[in-house]
């Protein structure tokens, strides 16, 4: 059984500066919220970059992790959106 995500962006706290990531951005899915997608300016542009947390080896792993190349496009158009929208 599949039926649509409703995903919207329930914060978004832009940044000031000449820091990589522009903005920190909390999103709700039905009745979850995630928080901490960041929108981060790269080489190729602005991206969306997933929540992060520090392991006990030293490196940083996504703690989110879309099941598809279609909703990870999905989140990265609304979240991208409205990074230009304020």
């Amino acid at each position: 059984m599949e039926e649509a995500l409703n995903i919207k962006v329930v914060r978004l706290h832009r940044f000031n500066g000449d820091s990589k990531t522009k903005a920190f951005v909390d999103i709700s899915i039905g009745d979850i919220i995630v928080k901490g997608l960041r929108v981060v300016q790269g080489q190729k542009g602005l991206f969306l970059a997933m929540p992060q947390e520090k392991a006990k080896d030293g490196k940083w792993y996504d703690t989110v992790h879309p099941t598809s190349k279609e909703t990870k496009a999905e989140l990265s158009n609304l979240v991208l959106a409205a990074y230009q929208e304020e």
